[in-house]
């Protein structure tokens, strides 16, 4: 089992080796430990804003979604929505809301355990986080497409609409509507995260590759 652990874990760094280098195994560990700083702070902000507009709201009415939560006009969009049969917004994602906050939270602590780890292991750590906006844009899409797709036919203006998919980001055009949908603060707290994680695994190696080879060799 230590072996198993020595393995997962990677070469550890001398005394000598680290006064010698400090900043190579420094930097590294501030990148991370930014992006799990990122990460928890993205957690109180908005994630994705949208804004209809229609002939009925010349300024357009605007929904705001952090990880949990719907604020916004959302009463009022949704009062349109249901005159062409699509589903409250409040429905959507109800599995992915209730878990996103302590998603996050894990997210954020495996970014932190990748500090401990000097080996290619690392990877595995922090995938989760650099993939997460593009789960979060794909599950918006996802849920978007599934609202616009499944309309009721009961409803009073179904004949009048034809099922659609509105855009999770950019302009979209929904009969006399239009859309427009932006990444939040939030979001792009965590895509600035997935940058700095591309630049912590790029320092990582630089840093651990030749002792985990002196090891090897």
């Amino acid at each position: 089992m230590s072996e198993i652990a020595d393995k997962v874990l990677g070469p550890r760094v001398s005394d000598a080796e680290l006064k010698a280098h400090r900043s190579r195994y420094l930097l590294p560990t501030i990148l991370f430990a930014a992006v799990a700083v990122l990460l928890i702070i993205s957690i109180f902000l908005p994630y994705w804003e949208l804004t209809l507009h229609a002939p009925q709201y010349p300024e357009g009415l605007t929904v705001t979604a952090s990880l949990n939560n719907l604020e916004g006009d959302v009463r009022e969009i949704d009062g349109l929505n249901h005159y062409i049969g699509m589903r409250p917004l409040g429905e959507a994602a109800a599995f992915e809301r209730s878990i996103s906050i302590i998603g996050v939270i894990v997210v954020a602590l495996l970014i932190l355990a990748a500090v401990f780890v000097h080996s290619r292991w690392v990877t595995l750590l922090v995938l989760p986080a650099l993939f997460f906006p593009i789960i979060f844009i794909l599950d918006l899409q996802f849920w978007l497409a599934n609202f616009g797709q499944n309309l009721d036919p009961a409803a009073p203006l179904s004949s009048s609409v034809k099922p659609f998919t509105p855009p999770a980001l950019g302009v979209g055009h929904i009969a006399q509507f239009s859309t427009e949908a932006y990444p939040g603060a939030g979001l792009w707290l965590a895509i600035l995260a997935s940058i700095l994680i591309l630049v912590g695994l790029f320092f990582h190696r630089r840093a651990y590759k030749p002792l985990v080879e002196a090891e090897a060799g």
